[in-house]
């Protein structure tokens, strides 16, 4: 089937509207939607939009300027290696698909095809203090080779800061998984600077890129983070905090994880630490799993347990398997083929994010026997909901 290539004028209009809305994108999406394309929402008269308060200021961004701007923005991007990649196209990741607020379009700067990042391996997020222990560095470096010497190898994916973030990549690159750093800047710049040999090397090393949703020549500042740890949460089927004050963005990134029905693991630590303190709150509130062990780990992000052999030619591949078996049939081994676990996994399946409210009404379920049943799956490893009581099934089963 050959892939959506999104035509030059359309993905330079939806440039200029990530420009444009990138901290409401969903109003671009709407606009979007109403009117047919991105192209499209450009074309007087303007949109009726109570949510933006000044249409003196939209009306002139939304203006052939922009859409100007947008064209000499791709051509600067193309030219530096990069590529900017729309919501329309096929390249466009599909779990940030998912996600409500997801923005409109990424740059990406890499070595590799945007389906050889995105679409051949599992991501796993790894966040933490920029204040990291000899414990948390420990931790990070056992938890990133145990991941490296599983079945199934991941992408990891962090936000190429001091601390936890450049460990992570770091060890990422030395046990040889692919790493994508994700910047609060635009892609012609990298913070913090010190790190540009890191970032060089993700740039160069296969699979691996750097990421974001900002237009060239954007700078740090505080709201850019926020950004950039959604997109984080946003990209990944787990996230792993490995040490976490009691505020950061560290937490908010496990914050927005649940809120997109990914998993959340934290690494504990002592209680008298302020560097553990966030990681013991997650764990505390049932934000996150506890890390007990980095086999434990491997087995509950999804990857399998058993080791990788090294074939004659010399390279690391999955020990030969039979055919993968569906969720239908382990959700029947494990709870019978009439059960209402089986009936729930299934609809999770179908229907990612639904809410328990929801689920009684798809199911025909009384609400007590329908909690009750997701309690055992949640127990199970099977399941897991979040703060709003939505439902997403585990790496493990997904």
């Amino acid at each position: 089937m050959e892939k959506n290539t999104v035509p030059h004028d359309e993905l330079a209009a939806f440039c200029a509207l990530n420009k444009v809305f990138g901290y409401v994108p969903s109003l671009a999406l709407r606009l979007i939607e109403e009117r047919g394309s991105a192209m499209a929402v450009f074309h007087p008269p303007l949109p009726e939009l109570p949510s933006i308060p000044s249409r003196a200021e939209l009306s002139a961004q939304l203006s052939g300027g922009t859409l100007e701007w947008a064209a000499r923005e791709l051509k600067l991007v193309r030219e530096s290696g990069g590529r900017f990649i729309c919501v329309a196209d096929d390249d466009y990741p599909q779990p940030l698909l998912e996600c409500e607020d997801r923005p409109l379009g990424i740059y990406l700067r890499g070595s590799s095809s945007p389906a050889e990042i995105f679409q051949l391996r599992p991501m796993i997020g790894f966040v933490g203090t920029r204040d990291l222990s000899p414990y948390g560095r420990e931790w990070c470096r056992k938890l990133v080779s145990a991941i490296a010497e599983a079945p199934v190898r991941p992408c990891i994916v962090s936000g190429l800061a001091y601390g936890a973030d450049a460990v992570a990549h770091q060890c990422a690159l030395e046990f040889g998984l692919p790493t994508v750093g994700v910047l609060p800047t635009g892609i012609d710049n990298v913070y913090p600077y010190r790190h540009q040999a890191l970032a060089d090397s993700i740039v160069s090393s296969p699979g691996s890129a750097l990421v974001t949703d900002y237009p060239t020549g954007t700078a740090p500042i505080p709201m850019t983070f926020l950004r950039r740890n959604r997109i984080i949460a946003g990209l990944v089927s787990a996230v792993v905090v490995v040490e976490s004050k009691s505020k950061g963005g560290s937490l908010m990134t496990a914050k927005y994880a649940c809120g997109y029905s990914r998993d959340v693991f934290a690494v504990p630590g002592r209680l008298d630490d302020e560097r553990s303190a966030g990681c013991n709150s997650l764990i505390a509130n049932n934000m996150a799993q506890i890390v007990s062990s980095p086999e434990e780990l491997v087995s509950r992000l999804g990857l399998g347990s058993g080791p990788r052999y090294r074939s004659p030619g010399g390279s690391w591949a999955v020990s030969p398997h039979p055919r993968p078996r569906t969720l239908d049939e382990r959700l029947t081994d494990k709870y019978g083929e009439g059960s209402v676990m089986r009936r729930i996994g299934l609809a999770v399946k179908e229907h990612r994010g639904i809410t328990l409210d929801e689920l009684c009404g798809q199911l025909g379920l009384p609400y007590s026997e329908l909690v009750s049943a997701v309690i055992t799956m949640e127990m199970d490893g099977v399941l897991r909901t979040d703060i709003l009581r939505r439902c997403a099934l585990t790496p493990a089963y997904a």
